[in-house]
């Protein structure tokens, strides 16, 4: 299969911020992502994902919880 330019498929940090606030026992769900309840009333999903399809796996969970998803970010890692 040839891969497209510009496609990562390395482990990588992101961000996911919904509305509303998560309890804490809805972390596991998401495989370990820190979970920070903001002052404006979202949530923010961050830590590693191993690859795109791990991505889809989690936006699917956010998606059956019925919460609306505000925004998905990919954090650079920085350098040792």
């Amino acid at each position: 299969m040839n891969e497209m330019p510009g496609v990562h498929h390395e482990p990588g940090r992101y961000e996911l911020r919904i509305t509303g606030h998560l309890d804490d026992c809805w972390a596991e769900r998401f495989e370990g992502l820190a979970l920070s309840r903001e002052s404006d009333g979202t949530t923010t999903l961050c830590g590693p994902v191993i690859d795109q399809s791990a991505l889809h796996g989690l936006l699917a969970r956010v998606r059956d919880l019925g919460v609306t998803l505000i925004s998905v970010r990919a954090i650079d890692n920085p350098e040792p």
